[in-house]
């Protein structure tokens, strides 16, 4: 059986107090909280072995490198991707998804070529393209969705021409909840011969995943969104592509010889791509964080947020006046909500009064916004620590905020 209170243990701040009431923290969509054990070996890499990774012939040095590549093969066996090679530690998947961006466009994008991406997208999979289709003099297309929140994927085959370099496609939308048929979009776009990136910040968290099962070229994540540090993510891209790429960003670790006559040479894959002084400490932490989730188990993970998912629609229900933007069948734990005519920020901080924590606005997503002729939503998005008693508390919480503004909307 999934244990859920004995996981709640192991997340020290799911213990205190708001606002004099017991937290109930629904906001995972946005950063999940940490257990003692990411805690536990960020501070040791911190008061144990911190040293600069790859310079070193010092015993710290050496343990952090190794620990810090360690790391890397905890992310890759994870993905299960083909190599260590094809995994890059970023800053998280904004960064991720600016370095393909601008990498894949100085090396195979011109003037007039086309780019497409979703509706949907998270505003890190919309404005690096935007950037990269202005500096180049492309054109980005976009796949509508329909109003319960599902991709027009029958739309596919014409929106895509001769001049499409590269499609990216959200995995799991952060605002919605949809999980899109990522496997096979990504079959139809590569039946045509381009290449597809995947970000995959609401997945990762909720589902195994497989990038060889999905079959795409470039895979990204953000650590704070499973239980691991700040400022650590991931970039994947097959081998053959991330050779072929330039590097985004230059500078020490990602270099083999630096010449004055301009004739620098990179260094071998993945350190191409890792400019400077990467955050090692936080990807031991993301390290930790996957290793915390092996062992609880991703399907059971995924099962038991998925009757979080069941319960809490089964009693949103029966409050007739809220509505739910983002109805698709196959949805993450994610559910965002507008209550009758109260504005999402006032049902926000009530909520926060009563020791809710749930996002208000847009959640980074203003074009699903603008989709519904809405200003924003209140997102309630749950995790593995999540309970049942926790939906009641913001069941009854709804109520509260629906009498203090007005009764029946």
């Amino acid at each position: 059986m999934f244990n859920v209170e004995r996981i709640r243990e192991d997340f020290p701040i799911l213990s205190r107090e708001v606002n004099k009431r017991q937290l109930a923290y629904l906001d995972n969509g946005a950063t999940t909280q940490k257990p003692r054990a990411v805690l536990d070996s960020v501070n040791q890499m911190s008061t144990l072995w911190n040293a600069n990774i790859h310079r070193g012939v010092h015993y710290l040095s050496q343990q952090s490198t190794e620990m810090y590549e360690g790391a890397r093969e905890t992310v890759r066996s994870f993905l299960n991707a083909a190599s260590t090679r094809e995994i890059v530690f970023t800053a998280g998947a904004t960064a991720s998804i600016n370095a393909v961006a601008y990498s894949f466009g100085e090396r195979y994008i011109s003037a007039g070529d086309e780019v497409l991406i979703t509706e949907m997208e998270h505003h890190a999979n919309i404005v690096p393209w935007q950037l990269m289709c202005q500096r180049k003099g492309a054109i980005l297309k976009y796949i509508p969705f329909d109003d319960n929140g599902e991709l027009r994927l029958d739309l596919l085959d014409s929106l895509i021409t001769e001049r499409t370099k590269i499609v990216s496609v959200v995995q799991v939308s952060n605002s919605l909840g949809t999980i899109n048929p990522v496997k096979e979009i990504v079959a139809k776009v590569h039946a045509k011969g381009i290449p597809v990136l995947v970000d995959g910040s609401q997945a990762v968290p909720h589902m195994p995943v497989d990038v060889q099962d999905i079959g795409c070229d470039f895979y990204v994540f953000s650590g704070h969104k499973l239980y691991a540090p700040t400022g650590i993510g991931i970039l994947y891209g097959k081998e053959t592509l991330l050779e072929e790429l330039p590097p985004y960003q230059g500078g020490g670790d990602m270099i083999a010889h630096v010449r004055l006559d301009g004739t620098t040479t990179w260094a071998e894959l993945p350190l191409k791509f890792e400019a400077g002084t990467t955050n090692y400490i936080g990807a031991v932490g993301l390290g930790a964080a996957i290793r915390y989730m092996e062992e609880i188990g991703l399907n059971s993970i995924q099962a038991y947020e998925q009757e979080l998912l069941a319960y809490a629609n089964q009693r949103f229900a029966t409050i007739s006046s809220l509505n739910i933007y983002g109805k698709a069948p196959h949805k993450a734990a994610i559910i965002s909500f507008l209550l009758g005519g109260i504005h999402q920020l006032d049902t926000g901080m009530v909520l926060d009064k009563l020791g809710i924590a749930v996002r208000t606005g847009t959640h980074c997503t203003e074009p699903v916004m603008t989709h519904f002729g809405i200003e924003g939503t209140v997102r309630a998005s749950f995790a593995m620590y999540n309970t049942k008693e926790e939906v009641d508390r913001l069941y009854e919480a709804i109520l509260v905020v629906q009498q203090m503004f007005g009764g029946a909307y």
